[in-house]
């Protein structure tokens, strides 16, 4: 049984991270920076934006300008008004939950909210929210979940963590963590995420309709939890 789940935001709460991709490839190729959605994925999910911009300035030798953050930002949250969606059966799933949860991202305060308000799934994470400006490392390091369970004065073992990055995999496991990975995301559909060195969650699964399958206890209507 676990005391915490802890989910992630993007790709996970969120169908966002193909929106993401595609806004971000053609941001950089107008500065002559030829990506695909299989180096995003590869190279940028789950990670912060700081680190986003140290590995185009490595691997690409391109330093972007002052405004490139906030003209990206503005465009991004523009196509999120008009494209993004919950994921399907997260709510229900929160809902059911017997345990506490939180939520904890990579993303920014200000893109974390509007992302939430937008698809009308504030009123869940209000005050349950960690981010990585909170921590000096982001995702592969376990800085943030770690977090997260301290807030809630849970365990690390104790915690349940839902990514779908390879760097959000990475850092749950860092943190002791259990590690559930979703693949239900837009932004994964025909990818190859099996790429023989990768950090193996404890479980895979591609709808929240079989969240509970793994872990009926997670269930409120568990007979474990007195209900029936």
């Amino acid at each position: 049984m676990f005391d915490l789940v802890i989910f992630d935001c993007d790709g996970v709460l969120i169908d966002s991270e193909v929106i993401s991709a595609r806004l971000l490839i053609a941001e950089l190729a107008s500065h002559g920076v030829e990506i695909d959605t299989a180096y995003v994925a590869q190279h940028f999910l789950g990670r912060s934006y700081p680190v986003v911009l140290k590995q185009i300035r490595e691997e690409f030798g391109l330093t972007l300008p002052d405004g490139f953050e906030a003209a990206y930002r503005a465009r991004l949250i523009a196509a999120f008004h008009k494209e993004l969606r919950p994921i399907q059966g997260v709510r229900e799933v929160i809902a059911q939950l017997a345990v506490p949860y939180a939520l904890a991202t990579s993303s920014s305060p200000p893109r974390l909210a509007e992302s939430l308000k937008i698809v009308r799934l504030n009123d869940l994470f209000e005050g349950r929210c960690t981010t990585a400006s909170e921590v000096s490392r982001g995702k592969p390091a376990p800085d943030l979940f770690l977090l997260a369970a301290e807030k809630n004065r849970v365990a690390p073992d104790r915690c349940l963590v839902i990514e779908d990055s390879e760097a959000g995999v990475q850092a749950g496991l860092a943190a002791g963590m259990t590690v559930w990975r979703f693949t239900g995301g837009s932004h994964l559909a025909g990818l190859d995420l099996d790429t023989g060195d990768a950090a193996q969650p404890h479980r895979t699964f591609a709808s929240y309709a079989e969240f509970f399958h793994a872990d009926r206890q997670l269930l409120k209507e568990h007979p474990a939890h007195g209900q029936r």
